[in-house]
């Protein structure tokens, strides 16, 4: 990804869901607005000493076999931060979003979990013996807890999409030569990683792990009845030479390299998406993609009846090879204006239903591009491999390879016609199928889904302001939030851990002492400008703060996750502090956020992580902030566009009065 000039911190990080471990089992209690919170300052205040971290920046590796493994192995380990430091970290963290009555509680049980000798010292002593006999203490834990064992159907709950500008194709032609276009681009992508010439990202001067991007392409998830796994083929003898190809419901197997193993060409791939359209222009009654959309239980059983079929195992494992999917989806229903982004942002992450082009889908597969005939585009992405930076650079360099002039016209030597990957299905799939529908459409009408394009400013303000745009951004939804509710929230916020090897995310608690002083003082006629504007400022630096603290570390989330989990690793009874009202409170992320920064003019989206949140995610540009914010139909409190509105008056105000207040000393 292109380095970017700042003077303040960027973490372009993707979003990952809390875990159910981490959010205390699922908790899902409902807060009321409760007003401003009243509480003493605690006797420890944590603070990062750390400066500022830098920007992502990629610099180029030399062609050098193995050289990936010894960037790797150059890497740091994940440290286990001290006990001490979280608890009081999580007492400071709590302090916004609980009552005072609650906070004396928990000081109880922190008091109790970190007295000498005690449950606390043992676990930390068990998390500190993992860590040096892994390579990483969290990733395994974390994969399994926050996906593999997730429950939920992937779609909405989990998959992010990316929504793309719109192409200026109106037609099947337009659409099959940008669809080759973009899987020349891929294949591009796809060499540097199999050279590994991959440029490696930088943030602050140091190298990221780069792990992720290994492991994007070629690779699927597999259904299991407790607990998914996850397959990749991209190295070895039965490395991946294909692509699935997906239209009107119906699967192919698109073979992308020459029997020399040079990739095929635009020309040649054009050629081969014509013969694909062309031999599956009647829409497949059976859209066995749709069982893909399942909850995660019901589908491994859906499953182990599909490949029963010995013509249905080779169909799916076929799909599961591949480098990725491509969706040829049907033109969208027609939308004004206004809400055609908030349409497609839909589209990528459900497809619309069974009616629409959900069935155009297989969700388990890592990366599935979708492009529809009406020019709408983007992609779904399953969660477990990566986060959002590994996707967005591949989407970014495709992006750029689409726009390079193609001068060579390559020779038209007839190739094979693509295989059609059939399925055959028994009465017990159709049913299967039919159930995987009806629960598919009640969730693609509970999803309220926003785009908004904040064309008033970019991130060039609050930076000509000396303020971090992230931080800016995520005060501003603190106020949104604070206004229309009254009270401060749990909100999540991700934080990249690749400054460590395997590094995944930690939390960036956005919600703070600081930025609750800032809301409650916004529309405060006993504030002045002056004294507003020294709040915001604060407020921004406890922000960068805490972030710094997290890229390297040293934040509470992961830490209080792994102790808990080595708790039941150990088969000894869960702590009180976990089982503790405050706790989860404190894991129940009422806004779940993440800036996922891209050279395109994109934006990523996700569903809320708690039936009566919101999840937002966006993509700072110089003059203009990509927004998508998602919330529940089923929930009465939550509304997208009500969201959308207040975030906008919550940026434009703090605008004025950062211009109507000069900076003073803090």
């Amino acid at each position: 990804m292109a380095a970017r000039a700042s003077s303040s911190p960027k973490i372009p990080v993707g979003r990952l869901r809390p875990s159910a471990a981490e959010r205390g089992g699922g908790s899902r209690c409902r807060r009321c607005p409760c007003g401003e919170r009243q509480g003493a300052m605690l006797a420890r205040v944590a603070k990062a000493a750390a400066r500022p971290c830098g920007l992502l920046k990629p610099t180029a590796l030399g062609k050098i076999p193995g050289r990936f493994h010894l960037h790797q192995e150059a890497l740091p380990h994940l440290p286990v931060p001290p006990l001490q430091q979280t608890l009081d970290r999580y007492l400071l963290a709590l302090q916004p979003i609980i009552s005072e009555e609650e906070l004396n509680h928990t000081q109880e049980l922190v008091a109790e979990f970190c007295k000498p000798g005690g449950v606390g010292e043992r676990l930390q002593r068990g998390l500190e013996r993992r860590a040096k006999k892994t390579e990483n203490w969290l990733s395994d834990w974390w994969l399994k807890t926050a996906y593999l064992e997730y429950r939920l159907p992937v779609v909405v709950h989990s998959s992010p999409g990316v929504v793309l500008p719109k192409q200026d194709f109106l037609d099947r032609q337009g659409q099959l030569r940008f669809a080759a276009n973009l899987i020349e681009g891929i294949l591009d992508f796809k060499s540097m990683i199999d050279n590994e010439t991959l440029p490696v990202d930088y943030m602050g001067g140091k190298p990221l792990c780069m792990n992720q991007y290994y492991h994007i392409l070629s690779s699927c998830r597999i259904p299991g009845p407790k607990r998914d796994s996850i397959v990749n083929y991209a190295k070895g003898k039965s490395q991946s030479r294909h692509i699935t190809v997906v239209h009107n419901f119906q699967f192919f197997e698109l073979d992308v390299y020459n029997s020399d193993g040079s990739p095929l060409t635009t020309d040649q791939i054009f050629v081969q998406l014509e013969k694909i359209w062309n031999t599956s222009l009647q829409t497949n009654k059976e859209p066995v993609g749709i069982l893909t959309t399942n909850h995660r239980n019901s589908w491994a059983k859906a499953y182990n009846n599909l490949l029963k079929d010995k013509t249905n195992k080779e169909s799916v494992r076929a799909i599961e090879k591949s480098i990725c999917t491509i969706c040829l989806d049907a033109p969208m229903p027609r939308v004004s204006d206004d809400t055609y982004k908030s349409s497609v942002a839909a589209q990528m992450l459900h497809g619309g239903g069974s009616r629409f082009n959900s069935g155009n889908r297989w969700f388990d597969k890592t990366i599935q591009f979708i492009i529809a005939e009406d020019g709408s585009c983007g992609l779904v992405y399953e969660h477990a491999p990566a986060e959002g930076p590994p996707i967005i650079a591949l989407l970014d360099h495709i992006v750029e390879y689409t726009k390079k002039p193609k001068l060579v016209k390559s020779p038209m030597t007839p190739l094979p016609m693509p295989k059609k990957l059939r399925f055959n299905i028994t009465p017990e799939i159709k049913n299967d199928i039919e159930k995987a529908k009806q629960d598919l459409n009640i969730l693609v009408e509970d999803l309220d889904i926003k785009v908004m394009v904040f064309h008033q400013f970019g991130k060039d303000f609050p930076k000509s302001e000396k303020i971090s745009p992230d931080a800016f951004i995520q005060l501003a939804l603190q106020l949104a939030y604070y206004r229309m509710y009254g009270r401060s929230c749990a909100t999540y916020e991700s934080a990249s851990l690749r400054m460590f090897r395997l590094g995944r995310t930690d939390t960036i608690r956005s919600a703070s002492v600081a930025s609750l002083k800032f809301v409650q003082s916004m529309d405060s006629p006993d504030k002045s400008d002056q004294e507003k504007a020294n709040l915001l400022r604060r407020a921004v630096q406890a922000h960068r703060e805490y972030t710094d603290m997290a890229v390297r570390g040293n934040a509470i989330d992961r830490h209080l996750l792994g102790l808990k989990l080595q708790a039941i690793e150990d088969l000894v009874s869960i702590p009180e502090l976990f089982m503790d009202t405050a706790y989860a409170i404190a894991m129940h992320f009422n806004l779940s956020t993440s800036q996922v920064p891209a050279k395109t003019d994109c934006v990523m989206c996700f569903g809320p992580v708690v039936p009566d949140g919101y999840g937002i995610c966006y993509n700072p540009m110089d003059e203009h902030i990509n927004f998508a914010i998602s919330a529940f139909n089923s929930c009465a409190d939550t509304n997208a566009a009500r969201m959308a509105h207040y975030l906008e008056k919550a940026l434009l105000d703090m605008r004025v009065l950062l211009q109507s207040a000069p900076r003073s000393k803090l």
